[in-house]
């Protein structure tokens, strides 16, 4: 990952925690719980993804609204990383409802 993008990250990232430690509403939120005789911890997880865009594409291209973007224009994810479920991810993930296929990984 380059410095400039690692840059950008960190900026999103203080920005996102300014925006929340600047809020009335979460702050009136946490002063209620704390009220009422808890102790809060807030921990809250941002998952953001990008993709480096060919040279040729518009920086400002954009989908009109309530259109689709063209299937083979968007990019396609894949993971290569093999991941160990634990006993209690698997019984998490079904508490959810989401099913998991055992491959013996």
């Amino acid at each position: 990952m380059d410095d400039r993008l690692r840059e950008l990250m960190q900026e999103l990232g203080n920005a996102i925690n300014e925006t929340l430690s600047d809020s009335d509403r979460i702050a009136a939120a946490i002063g209620e719980i704390k009220r009422a005789g808890y102790d809060v911890f807030l921990v809250l997880e941002a998952t953001i993804g990008f993709n480096k865009r060919a040279e040729d594409e518009d920086d400002d291209s954009a989908v009109e609204e309530g259109t689709a973007p063209d299937a083979a224009a968007r990019p396609r994810l894949e993971s290569t990383t093999k991941i160990k479920w634990t006993s209690q991810d698997q019984k998490f993930l079904r508490a959810l409802k989401i099913a998991v296929e055992d491959d013996g990984r």
